[in-house]
Parts: structure tokens; C-alpha cells; sequence
């Protein structure tokens, strides 16, 4: 049975629940319209096309962090404000795979593409974090960089089951944690590396 009032936030939101259920890679316009309870073309009259799908859940996606993250960085600073950004960023990777998958991979298409924005706004707190560690602003970019390619890649193997260990995921977190802490702590007002070291 079709849903009532569907519009294309509806359909977004739906889109992303069902790439949460059966990976992002099996979401087609057909299975979402088939989900919806819909015709496929009646889809069309929202969204472009699957591209276009793409796009909007990863924007989604991107904002559900910048809410996420943001909400639980508040009142905290240092190793507690990168713990509470590290663990919302898991949490979200952990009970929206789908979604947080379709933030994956895409390009910008300009300054302008909401995309970039939305990203933007996701990374937004993780960049709120690190000035709370006085890292100098030229090197901000690359600790972004890093700090981001860390915990997704922490999140993302656990999402997968890439941790066969008996050792406790969550103190392997907090180790984690402990550890780009210290780094942090280490560059911090130092300036860019030295690239020869």
C-alpha cells in the first residue's frame, strides 16, 4: 500500500532506512518503489535517478553526524570531547551502515554542490575538536585527514566483523582514543612536521 504523503524527504529517509537493511550497493529505484509501496517512474517526480539517491542519503547522512557529533561533543574538551566525537561517529557507522556508506565516494561537482557542503557540515565538529587542541591552522587539514581516516577505519572493520581477537573491542577503542590523544597532545602549536624525520 502506498505511503501517504510522500514527498522526497519521505522518500530520502525511506531510502537510507532500507540501504541500512540490505547494504547500500543492493538499493536500486525499484526495491525503494517496491519498499514505498509504488510504481518505480512515480519515484521520478522527486528523485533524478539513482545518482541523485546517492547524493541526497549521503547529505543525509552527513547532516545525521553533524547532529550527532556535534550534540555529543557539547560541554567537553580534549580527550573527552575526542572520545564523545569518536564514539558518535562509531555509533552511527555501527547502526547505519547503509547510510553512512553512501557518504563514500563521491565527488564534488563544485564550491557549490550540497554534497560538499554537507560534508562539511559533518566534519564541522571533528574540525571543533581539534581546535580545542590549539593545532595550528595549517596543519588542521591534515589532522582532519587523519583523524577521520582513523575512526572510520576502526568503525568500519568492526562493522564488517574485522575484529576475530578475544581482547575487548571498546578497550581497544579507548586505546585508540588514548593514542591520537597523545598525538595530538605531541603536535599541537609545533607547526608542520618536519617531512625528513
Amino acid at each position: 500500500m502506498p505511503r501517504a504523503g510522500l514527498d522526497t524527504a519521505a522518500i530520502v529517509t525511506a531510502a537510507a532506512e532500507l540501504a541500512d537493511e540490505i547494504g547500500f550497493s543492493e538499493l536500486t529505484m525499484a526495491r525503494l518503489a517496491e519498499r514505498l509501496g509504488v510504481r518505480a517512474p512515480s519515484l521520478y517526480k522527486h528523485i533524478a535517478g539513482q545518482d541523485d539517491l546517492h547524493r541526497r542519503i549521503a547529505a543525509l547522512a552527513f547532516d545525521e553526524a553533524a547532529v550527532a557529533i556535534g550534540a555529543a561533543i557539547q560541554g567537553r574538551s580534549g580527550r573527552d570531547a575526542l572520545a564523545a566525537a569518536a564514539d558518535a561517529l562509531r555509533t552511527l557507522v555501527l547502526t547505519r551502515p547503509g547510510c553512512y556508506a553512501a557518504t563514500l565516494g563521491l565527488t564534488p561537482t563544485g564550491p557549490d554542490d550540497p554534497i560538499l557542503l554537507a560534508s562539511m557540515r559533518g566534519i564541522g565538529p571533528f574540525e571543533a575538536v581539534l581546535r580545542g587542541y590549539d593545532i595550528p591552522p595549517q596543519d588542521m587539514t591534515h589532522a582532519l585527514r587523519a583523524v577521520r581516516s582513523v575512526f572510520h577505519g576502526f568503525a568500519s572493520l568492526q562493522a564488517s566483523g574485522g575484529f576475530q581477537l578475544s581482547t575487548d573491542i571498546g578497550e581497544s577503542f579507548d586505546y585508540l582514543i588514548d593514542l591520537i590523544d597523545r598525538g595530538l597532545r605531541a603536535i599541537a602549536g609545533t607547526g608542520p612536521a618536519d617531512p625528513h624525520r
